[in-house]
């Protein structure tokens, strides 16, 4: 439980630093319109600190690390979450700056962030295919 519990704690403080990057950077930057930056915070709220909160207390009274559907899960959801959260942040930033975009480099970006997505989707696919087994046993 307890690493599960400091999993939460690293999201959470990320997705606080992120709130404030966002806030502070666009105050600066003297930039009011839309931006994915906004959206970096509440990704590492909600899809780190909040679901690693629910992992820990499903581990008190399920044996997840047995399953190795659990541990592929975080493998692959610790990959996908960093990395979806890293190129909102680019993106964000890019806006803000207003540097202008290749078509490349935008597809580029949101290339990477799909596979974040991606990985996000399958690791949450793998935890409840764990906590399915878990529960059968």
């Amino acid at each position: 439980m307890k690493k599960y519990l400091n999993y939460s704690l690293s999201y959470g403080v990320m997705g606080l630093v992120c709130g404030v990057y966002f806030r502070e950077f666009t105050k600066v930057m003297g930039f009011s319109g839309v931006t994915t930056l906004s959206k970096a915070h509440p990704h590492l709220l909600m899809l780190g600190t909040i679901l690693f909160l629910i992992v820990a207390l499903f581990s008190e009274r399920l044996i997840l690390e047995k399953e190795k559907t659990f541990t592929l899960f975080m493998r692959i959801y610790n990959i996908g979450l960093p990395l979806t959260v890293l190129m909102m942040l680019i993106r964000g930033t890019l806006e803000v700056i207003g540097a202008p975009l290749s078509k490349g480099l935008n597809a580029s970006i949101s290339g990477i962030a799909g596979i974040g997505h991606i990985l996000l989707g399958a690791g949450l696919i793998l935890l409840i295919v764990s906590l399915k087994k878990a529960k059968e046993k």
